[in-house]
C-alpha cells in the first residue's frame, strides 16, 4: 500500500514531463547540499539497508514452512519467528532513523532556501514591490521551496528505496523460480500502463485545482484586507461577494469530487491487478506443489514477494516527473535569486557621521527601470509591455541643502518631486549625477548609516500589524518605553496612547486601520523621532488630513524637523512658507527656487499655485 501512496505523490506534481532544466542548475543543486553530504550519504545507507529488508521476511518465511513446518522442527519455527520479530524492530528502527535523516536534511534545506530567498528579496528596489504580485512572491518562498527540499527527502529516498527493492525482489523471486517469476511479469504491463495513463489525467486535474484553489486565494486575500473589506462595504456589494464566492468554491469542489474519483478508481485497479497476479502465482504454482515441482514455502514466499513488487515497479514508471519537478521548483526558487538588486552596497561602503547634513544633487537624470531590470515576469499578475526603461523622469536637476535647513519641493502632480526623495533614501541610484549626503556619494555609503542617517514620512505611514511598542522597536529595537513615551509626548500623541485599555501593548491592526489618520501619522512621526535622524524626509505628511488633524501632526512635525535637515514635499503652500530655499518642480526639472517671498515676486509656476490654492472664490471666477 506504501508504494500506491508514493504513486499517488507522483501524480499530484503540475509540471511537464517534457521540462528542461538551464544549464547549471544541478551544479546548483549539488552546491546546496554539500554542507549535508555526510548526512546524504548516511540516509542513503539507511535507505539501502531498510530496501534490503524487504526480501528478508518472504524468504524466512519460505524457511520456517519448508524446513520447519513441513518438517515438524519447532525449534527451528521458534528461532525464525523470534528472527523475523528481531527484523521487524531494527526495520521500525531504521525507518525512525531514515524519517529523523529526512526532517534534518529537508527542513535545514528549507531554512536555507528561505532565509536566502528572504534576505535577497528584501534587497529589491521598491518597483519590484511595486510590479510583483504578492502571492506568487509568497508561493516562491513556500510552495517552492518545500518542493526543492524533496530532491533531497521523498524523491531521493524513493528512487533509492524502490530501485534497490527492485533489484533485491527480482533477484529473490528469479532464485526461488524463474519460470513462475517471468510468468507473473506478464502482468506488469496491465499495471504499470494504466498507472501511466491515469497520471496523466490526474496530472491534469491537479494542475486545473491548483490554478482553481490559487484564485480563490487571492479572492480571499484582496477582500479580506482591511482596505478590500472596506471598499466592499461602502459599494455595498457583500452579497454579490458571497455569490461570485461561491460560484468559484463550487469549482473547487466539483474538481476535488473528480480528483478523488479517479484515484478511487486508479487504486481500485492497482488492488484488483494485484489481487489477479497473487492470483495467478497461486493457481500456477500450486499446480506445481502439488506435483512437487515447487515447495510450499517457495511458492508463499513467491506471493508474498509480488505483493512487494508493484509498489516500487509504478513509482519509478513516474519517477522522472517527481525528479523533474522537484529540480523545477529548484530553478524557479533560482530565478529569484540571480535577479540582482540595482541598488547594490560598496564593498568599500564608508559611514555617515551623526547629526544634521547636507543634501546634494548634482546634475542628476534619472528614469524608472524597466520590467526587465527589476521583476519576473512569472511574478507579475499580468506581465506588461513596458519591459524597457522608460523616459527620464529628472533631468539634470541639482540644488543643495545646507545641514540643519529645510527645503522645500513644490510643484503640480507627477512634476518628479517624490522622485527627488526616493533617490536621496537611495531606493534607486540616478542614471548620471551625484546624489550626496554629507558631501559622501551615496553609492560610497552604507546601507545601515543610511538609514540610520535618513529618516522618512509619508502621506500614508505604514504600521505593522502588531502593538505601538513593537512598531516603535522597528526603527529603534533597543528603545526603552520612556524613551517611546518621550518620542510620543514629543509628536503630540501620547495623550491618546495612554488613554487606549493597551497603551503601548495595543494592538493598531492591519496597516493600523484601528487609528485614524491623524493619529496614525503622529504615531509615525513619534517613531521617527524614536530613530532621531539626521536628514528628514516629509512627503505629503498632512495630505488628506482635515483641519484638526493637520493641526496636530503640524505640531508634531516642527518637533520633528527642529535641528535636522528637511527635504520636505507639500502641495499645500502655506505649510512651506518658512522653508529656508523652496524648489519648483515641473516636467523632471527645476523651474524656480528661493524663498516663498521672492518667488512670489517673479511670478512664475509657483506664484500661479500660490494664486490657485488662495484666491478668493470671486477671484477664481473672474
Amino acid at each position: 500500500m506504501g508504494g500506491n501512496w508514493s504513486t499517488m505523490r507522483s501524480f499530484s506534481r503540475d509540471r511537464m514531463k517534457g521540462a528542461r532544466l538551464k544549464e547549471g542548475t544541478a551544479s546548483r543543486i549539488v552546491g546546496y547540499s554539500r554542507p549535508y553530504s555526510g548526512l546524504i550519504a548516511f540516509f542513503v545507507c539507511v535507505v539501502i539497508v531498510s530496501a534490503g529488508l524487504v526480501v528478508a521476511t518472504p524468504l524466512l518465511l519460505k524457511s520456517i514452512v519448508d524446513d520447519g513446518v513441513l518438517a515438524r522442527d519447532s525449534d527451528h519455527v521458534v528461532r525464525l519467528a523470534a528472527l523475523i520479530a528481531g527484523l521487524a524492530v531494527v526495520e521500525a528502527g531504521l525507518l525512525v532513523v531514515q524519517r529523523w535523516c529526512s526532517s534534518r536534511i529537508g527542513e535545514g534545506l528549507i531554512y536555507d532556501l528561505r532565509t536566502q530567498v528572504f534576505g535577497h528579496v528584501l534587497r529589491q528596489p521598491i518597483a519590484f514591490f511595486t510590479r510583483t504580485q504578492t502571492g506568487a512572491l509568497v508561493n516562491r518562498l513556500n510552495t517552492d521551496v518545500i518542493g526543492a527540499q524533496q530532491a533531497f527527502t521523498s524523491t531521493l529516498s524513493g528512487v533509492v528505496s524502490n530501485v534497490v527493492s527492485l533489484v533485491l525482489i527480482l533477484a529473490a523471486m528469479l532464485t526461488l523460480s524463474w519460470p513462475l517469476t517471468l510468468a507473473s511479469l506478464l502482468l506488469v504491463p496491465c499495471f504499470v500502463i494504466p498507472a501511466k495513463l491515469m497520471g496523466g489525467r490526474l496530472r491534469a486535474l491537479t494542475g486545473e485545482s491548483m490554478n482553481l484553489n490559487a484564485d480563490l486565494g487571492t479572492r480571499m486575500t484582496e477582500r479580506f484586507n482591511v482596505a478590500g473589506a472596506l471598499l466592499v462595504k461602502l459599494f455595498g456589494r457583500p452579497e454579490d461577494e458571497r455569490a461570485e464566492y461561491a460560484v468559484r468554491a463550487r469549482r473547487v469542489r466539483d474538481i476535488g469530487v473528480r480528483i478523488a474519483l479517479n484515484r478511487s478508481i486508479f487504486l481500485t485497479a492497482l488492488t484488483l491487478v494485484a489481487s489477479l497476479a497473487t492470483a495467478f502465482v497461486y493457481g500456477v504454482g500450486g499446480v506445481l506443489a502439488v506435483e512437487g515441482r515447487l515447495t510450499v514455502g517457495t511458492l508463499l514466499a513467491l506471493t508474498a514477494l509480488l505483493a512487494r513488487l508493484y509498489g516500487p515497479l509504478t513509482a519509478l514508471a513516474n519517477v522522472r516527473v517527481d525528479v523533474m519537478t522537484a529540480l523545477v521548483s529548484f530553478e524557479r526558487v533560482f530565478e529569484v535569486l540571480d535577479l540582482q538588486p540595482l541598488v547594490r552596497e560598496s564593498p568599500d561602503a564608508v559611514t555617515l557621521p551623526t547629526g544634521p547634513l547636507s543634501v546634494d544633487l548634482d546634475h542628476v537624470t534619472f528614469s524608472y527601470p524597466g520590467a526587465d531590470e527589476i521583476s519576473l515576469a512569472s511574478l507579475e499578475s499580468t506581465a506588461t509591455g513596458d519591459r524597457e526603461r522608460g523616459e527620464s523622469v529628472l533631468r539634470d536637476v541639482s540644488f543643495h541643502a545646507g545641514a540643519g535647513e529645510l527645503m522645500a519641493l513644490v510643484g503640480p502632480s507627477g512634476a518628479g518631486k517624490t522622485t527627488v526623495t526616493s533617490l536621496i533614501a537611495r531606493l534607486y541610484d540616478p542614471d548620471s549625477g551625484v546624489v550626496r549626503i554629507g558631501g559622501h556619494d551615496l553609492r560610497d555609503v552604507s546601507f545601515a548609516s543610511l538609514r540610520e542617517s535618513v529618516g522618512v514620512v509619508t502621506q500614508d505611514a505604514h504600521l505593522f500589524h502588531d502593538t505601538i511598542r513593537a512598531n516603535f522597536a522597528y526603527a529603534r529595537p533597543d528603545a526603552t518605553d520612556a524613551q517611546i513615551v518621550e518620542a510620543l509626548r514629543a509628536a503630540h500623541i501620547w495623550d491618546l496612547v495612554e488613554r487606549l485599555p493597551n497603551g503601548l501593548d495595543t494592538v493598531v491592526g492591519d496597516r493600523g486601520h484601528r487609528l485614524s489618520g491623524g493619529e496614525k501619522q503622529r504615531i509615525a512621526i513619534a517613531r521617527l523621532l524614536l530613530k532621531s535622524p539626521g536628514v528628514v524626509i516629509l512627503d505629503e505628511a498632512t495630505a488628506h488630513l482635515d483641519s484638526e488633524s493637520e493641526v496636530a501632526v503640524q505640531r508634531a512635525l516642527d518637533a520633528a524637523l527642529a535641528g535636522r535637515t528637511a527635504i520636505v514635499i507639500a502641495h499645500r503652500l502655506s505649510t512651506v512658507r518658512a522653508a529656508d530655499h523652496i524648489l519648483v518642480v515641473d516636467d523632471g526639472q527645476v523651474v524656480e527656487a528661493g524663498d516663498h517671498a521672492t518667488l512670489l515676486a517673479k511670478g512664475g509656476l509657483y506664484a500661479d499655485l500660490h494664486e490657485t490654492q488662495f484666491a478668493t472664490p470671486t477671484n477664481r471666477t473672474r
